[in-house]
C-alpha cells in the first residue's frame, strides 16, 4: 500500500483488516482478525496522524510517548500519567522492558550501547549511502524471560540516506491496526523528521512492514463506527501537522523534557506567557501547552482557557475532540 498521508493509511488498513482478514484466532487467549506480512508506505511521514472525530487521536499521549522514547527512560510513571492503561504491562509496576523503546535506542544492551549517536556517525562520517544504519530494539532474551508480559513489538528502525533525503523504515513482529498503530507511525515518523532535521535533508518516504497486523475483538464496535464515519469523510485535512525546526533539536527535547516532569509531578503550572517566554521555537512551545492544559485535565482543575487559545488550529481540534465534555461543561474526563 502506496498513500500520501498516514490519514489515508489508517483508513484503507482499519478496513482491509476489518473486512478481510486472513485469519482469526485468539493469541495470549485474545480473539483477533488478522493479516500476515503487511507493508505500507507514507509519502509524506510527517502528516502523522488521523483526523476523524470518532476516533479520538489522544495527541498528548502521542507526543508523551516519543519523548518518552527520546528521554531514554523506562520509568512507569512518566507514561502511565499520560495512559492509565500502561501499568498492565509492567511486571514490577516501576518501569516497562518491551513497550520503552528509549534504552534500546540508546543504551542498548550490557554496554549501554547509543545507537542514536552510533548511526548518524555512521551516515555523516563515514557512508553517507550505507545500509548498515539499523537501530535493534527487539532483543531475543525478552522471549526467555518466564511470564514476560511486555515484549518489544518492534524488531528495529532502519535509515537511508538517497538524493539528499532520509528514509526509514520500521520492522515489527506485530502491530495493532486499531490502537497501537497510530501511535507507533506517529512515533516513528517523528524520529525520522527529529534525525533528518539534525542531518539537514529533506524528510523522505517511511515504509511500516508487520509480521502481524491485527485488531482485537475488543475494538470491534469502535473500529466499525470509525469505518461507517470514514464513508462521509473526504480523506483531505483542514490542517497541515507543523514542521519541526532545521538543525538540532536535542537542546530543545531537553528543556521540553525538563518542564514536562515538572508538569507532570504537579510541582509548577505554567500560563501561556511563562511558555511564551521560553527560549524555544514555537514547535516545541505547542508541545508544552498541550502538557500544561493536559496537567488540568489529570488534575482535574479548571482549564486556564487561555493555554487552549495559544494552540495551534490542529492541536485545539486535536483537544477539544478528545476532552469535549472538558471543555463544553468543565465535567473531567478520565483519559
Amino acid at each position: 500500500m502506496r498513500k500520501k498521508t498516514f490519514h489515508e493509511a489508517y483508513m484503507e488498513t482499519l478496513y482491509d483488516i476489518y473486512y478481510n482478514p486472513e485469519y482469526l484466532n485468539s493469541p495470549r487467549g485474545q480473539k483477533s482478525k488478522e493479516q500476515l506480512n503487511y507493508h505500507l508506505t507514507l509519502e509524506n511521514p510527517i502528516e502523522r496522524v488521523t483526523y476523524l472525530p470518532s476516533r479520538k487521536t489522544n495527541i498528548v499521549f502521542n507526543f508523551a510517548e516519543v519523548l518518552w522514547y527520546l528521554s531514554g527512560s523506562n520509568n512507569l510513571d512518566f507514561i502511565s500519567y499520560y495512559n492509565k492503561k500502561m501499568p498492565l504491562y509492567s511486571m514490577n509496576k516501576k518501569t516497562l522492558t518491551g513497550t520503552a523503546y528509549g534504552p534500546k535506542i540508546f543504551e542498548f544492551g550490557n554496554a549501554k550501547l547509543n545507537q542514536w549517536n552510533r548511526i548518524k556517525n555512521l551516515l555523516t562520517r563515514e557512508d553517507i549511502d550505507s545500509k548498515r544504519a539499523f537501530i535493534q530494539i527487539f532483543d531475543a532474551s525478552e522471549l526467555f524471560v518466564s511470564g514476560n508480559i511486555d515484549v518489544s513489538c518492534t524488531i528495529g528502525l532502519q535509515f537511508f540516506i538517497r538524493e539528499d533525503k532520509l528514509y526509514m523504515s520500521s520492522v515489527m513482529r506485530a502491530n495493532d491496526a486499531f490502537r497501537g498503530m497510530v501511535s507507533d507511525l506517529f512515533s516513528f515518523t517523528f524520529m525520522q523528521e527529529l534525525m533528518a532535521r539534525e542531518l539537514h535533508l529533506e524528510v523522505g518516504e517511511y515504509f511500516h512492514n508487520v509480521g502481524s497486523i491485527h485488531i482485537y475483538e475488543s475494538d470491534n464496535e469502535w473500529a466499525k463506527t470509525v469505518l461507517e464515519e470514514a464513508k462521509n469523510h473526504n480523506g483531505i485535512s483542514a490542517f497541515e501537522f507543523p514542521k519541526m525546526p532545521t538543525g538540532n533539536n536535542w537542546i530543545f527535547i531537553e528543556t521540553v523534557l525538563e518542564y514536562e516532569a515538572l508538569l507532570r509531578k504537579d510541582q509548577i503550572s505554567m500560563s501561556k506567557q511563562d511558555i511564551e517566554t521560553l527560549d524555544l521555537p514555537e514547535y516545541w512551545k505547542q508541545i508544552l501547552l498541550l502538557f500544561s492544559i493536559y496537567q488540568h485535565i489529570a488534575y482535574k482543575r479548571d482549564m486556564d482557557h487561555s493555554l487552549f487559545q495559544g494552540l495551534l488550529p490542529i492541536y485545539q481540534f486535536f483537544v477539544r475532540n478528545k476532552w469535549f465534555n472538558y471543555f463544553s461543561t468543565k465535567q473531567k474526563e478520565e483519559i
